[in-house]
């Protein structure tokens, strides 16, 4: 029988229909991955730390992307705990959020599905001196080139396109990565039976 999917906003002591939880299945976990992470950061962090090592969950994604660092975090998170997560992509899943994406065990993506791929960008609104903006550059240059060779390593294969993508800023739909074996393409129907 296929797992219930519940929800971290949900109490653990009462389902939505009111009866205990013990009387219902549990299933993995669902977090959202919804808007910057930058922004998500502290909750993310909380919802997978709520996560047993070694257990599952299902993030869905609908983000910007953010900090390259916040998306380290959690992929650091998600491969040291051990976390079996899928991945969904429901609308977009760009820039910075493309790292936890691929660090999902499985990942499925819809023909709705929007991943944009680019060079790292650099933005700092602080006033810094010729020196220290020189370090960030060199940093800079050597994180990206770490998180690309990472990228590739987490999706498992597609060095090349990625690459090709990423200096290209290419817009990639959820058909063109299943079509390029970095995910499964899925329809809009539900995944599991609601009764289950």
């Amino acid at each position: 029988m296929p797992p219930v999917w519940r929800s971290l906003s949900m109490p653990r002591h009462e389902s939505p229909n009111g009866q205990p939880e013990s009387d219902q299945e549990e299933g993995p976990l669902e977090i959202a991955v919804v808007g910057d992470l930058t922004d998500n950061e502290s909750d993310l962090t909380e919802r997978l730390l709520g996560i047993q090592p070694g257990g599952e969950c299902t993030m869905y994604f609908d983000s910007p992307g953010g900090s390259p660092y916040a998306a380290m975090s959690l992929v650091a998170l998600m491969r040291l705990r051990g976390i079996r997560a899928t991945g969904i992509v429901t609308g977009e899943c760009s820039s910075a959020a493309l790292w936890p994406l691929a660090a999902c065990q499985r990942r499925l993506v819809t023909p709705f599905s929007v991943l944009l791929f680019h060079p790292m960008k650099w933005q700092s609104e602080e006033h810094i001196g010729i020196r220290e903006a020189a370090e960030w550059s060199r940093h800079f240059a050597d994180l990206e080139r770490d998180m690309d060779v990472l990228l590739g390593e987490l999706f498992g294969s597609g060095h090349d396109l990625l690459a090709d993508w990423i200096r290209t800023h290419r817009y990639v739909t959820g058909r063109e990565l299943a079509a390029a074996g970095l995910a499964e393409l899925i329809s809009l129907q539900p995944l599991v039976p609601i009764n289950a």
